[in-house]
């Protein structure tokens, strides 16, 4: 799956006594009524976020991975690979992206309720 949005937070990287380590990061969906979605970075690849900062506009492809524990079930969205999304990214065939929509104005957003 992948998703593209603007990066929110970006924590430090998590080691435990085993050896394993991961790292979070949040990013904001750029859609009328915006998610903060957090992505999990596993081992090696909690280095791919280190090159982004809070701001920049990316495309995070994941998994979505799910568990049970003492009858609870949890769920979590781990990162396998980021790509910048700004102004110098294309398309695919050197096409360069359209700039995001508008926000709706008032009187668009007038009758428009999620419920």
């Amino acid at each position: 799956m992948e998703l593209i949005g603007r990066v929110k937070l970006i924590r430090d990287e998590q080691s435990f006594a085993s050896g394993f380590t991961k790292r979070e990061f949040v990013i904001s969906t750029e859609e009328q009524y915006p998610q903060d979605i957090s992505f999990e970075l596993l081992k090696e690849k909690g280095s791919l976020i280190t090159s982004y900062n809070v701001g920049d506009r990316i495309k995070v492809f994941f998994d979505i991975r799910g568990r049970e524990y003492q009858g609870k079930y949890y769920n979590s969205l781990v990162s396998w690979k980021i790509e910048g999304q700004g102004a110098e990214a294309s398309q695919p065939g050197g096409a360069p992206m359209p700039p995001p929509p508008l926000p709706p104005t008032a009187a668009e957003m007038e009758d428009d309720l999620p419920f």
